[in-house]
């Protein structure tokens, strides 16, 4: 590689490709060939064998801020009003066991979910608890680990176009901290759409031209960069081609169609959309659809709201004061939101592929507080999983009578993420490498894989 650099650096220190996003490349938005450019520079990692994928892409959606167990999945009608809440709850497909009174939708098809009760993590911090569920790996100002879509776009191999990890509408989860790629390699970072397919406006970042900029123009710089490779292949033999495959990718992602009609909700039905709910978690779901359809590997749903330390009632049912129409917050969205996913991918032949996580950083206090909402609570808490060969129709471990701690089958955010990478295929053990080669493993050595959701 040392030969190879010596040919692609100018004797001011200035990288070619420097040199040529200097030259207008930037003008595509952040980087979209620069997104590309270190796929093909990361070594091959030794690896355990892997795991026969259950699922061949996953959607987390992202409940952001930390969703109340007791007001979602884990209530406890005959506990005291101060820890039951202002919520009711309904019966489920799943014999005795009973949910949110907003959730009537997923009630019915809940034999298709299993719910896990017994989440419990030491982090009730937004940016550490976030890090931790997303990664299962504690935070440590030394590394940044990467998230399971970020390892999952590490190690598979895209197939067409559009970005392996996609976020929807954005990465800025729990604090905005996390990158998302940890020490892995930019390109594995979730690529964030930047519009909320719920506005009429909606737009996708970095998939129109700027102004200035045609598809000839474009194609311009790209024959440019082709002649540079050329001059690369002659001057050194270990390049092996006279293109560059980042900027290549990249006039391919800008260039195509089939790219852009992925984002197109309008192709949807109206009745198809107004079935996921017309609020942000609700079109978003439907994208994130969309996407595994055209074979994207890893979408995140990130919903946000959901830090409810008052005026919790209405934030959670009603939406806001006032609502015209009751039954529009972040609950009954959820509710839509989900059932639809489910049945939809179910209608498609989709679900047995697709891995489905609901998941938050932490829960709520098992009490009130008094300005009528929940702080942060993180010994237990609730998650949800659907698809994928996951088992439906099941509860996982218990919270205890006021939802303050585990019951039974305590499971950490390590254990949930170890589960989700045996689903998708990737060994627990796998060992990646950071930047300086330090061996370091997907899922921690203290995890165990939830055996009751692997099939």
């Amino acid at each position: 590689m040392k030969s190879l650099a010596r040919f692609t650096e100018r004797c001011d220190g200035i990288n070619r490709r420097d040199l040529l996003r200097v030259g207008g490349l930037t003008a595509l938005g952040f980087g979209m060939a620069d997104l590309f450019r270190l796929q093909r520079m990361a070594t091959a990692e030794s690896l355990p064998a892997a795991n026969s994928p259950k699922a061949k892409s996953c959607i987390l959606i992202w409940l952001d801020g930390g969703p109340s167990h007791l007001e979602t999945f884990d209530l406890k009608p005959d506990a005291p009003a101060e820890v039951r809440g202002p919520l009711g709850s309904t019966a489920t497909k799943i014999p005795g066991v009973r949910i949110s009174e907003c959730l009537p939708r997923t009630a019915t098809i809940l034999d298709k979910l299993a719910i896990i009760r017994s989440m419990t993590s030491p982090l009730g911090e937004h940016n550490f608890g976030t890090h931790y569920m997303m990664t299962g790996y504690k935070p440590t100002p030394v590394l940044e680990y990467p998230t399971v879509g970020a390892v999952l776009a590490h190690r598979r191999t895209q197939a067409g176009v559009l970005p392996p990890n996609i976020a929807v509408p954005n990465f800025s989860v729990g604090g905005g901290r996390l990158t998302g790629g940890g020490y892995l390699p930019l390109e594995t970072r979730p690529f964030s759409v930047g519009g909320d397919p719920a506005k009429p406006n909606f737009q996708v970042r970095d998939l129109d031209f700027y102004k200035g900029l045609d598809l000839k123009r474009l194609d311009r710089r790209r024959q440019f960069v082709n002649a540079l490779n050329e001059f690369d292949r002659n001057a050194d033999k270990l390049a092996k081609t006279n293109s560059d495959p980042d900027l290549q990718r990249a006039y391919r992602l800008i260039a195509s169609p089939k790219a852009k009609s992925a984002f197109n909700l309008s192709d949807e039905p109206g009745k198809t959309r107004q079935r996921y709910g017309r609020k942000s978690i609700g079109q978003c779901c439907l994208l994130a659809r969309r996407l595994v359809e055209r074979g994207v590997s890893f979408v995140t749903v990130n919903n946000k709201g959901w830090d409810t330390h008052d005026n919790l009632y209405t934030r959670l049912k009603e939406g806001y004061t006032g609502a015209p129409k009751p039954g529009v917050g972040l609950i009954p969205s959820l509710d839509l939101a989900l059932s639809a996913l489910i049945t939809d991918l179910g209608d498609r032949g989709m679900l047995d592929e697709t891995l489905i996580v609901v998941m938050g950083e932490f829960g709520r206090t098992p009490k009130l507080n008094t300005a009528a909402g929940r702080d942060h609570w993180p010994r237990v808490f609730s998650a949800v999983l659907a698809g994928g060969g996951v088992p439906g129709g099941q509860v996982v471990g218990s919270s205890d009578s006021v939802g303050e701690g585990p019951r039974d089958r305590p499971v950490t955010p390590a254990d949930l993420t170890a589960t989700i990478y045996s689903l998708l295929g990737i060994d627990p053990k796998l060992e990646l490498h950071t930047s300086d080669g330090r061996p370091v493993r997907v899922a921690p050595y203290e995890s165990e894989v939830v055996k009751e959701l692997v099939g």
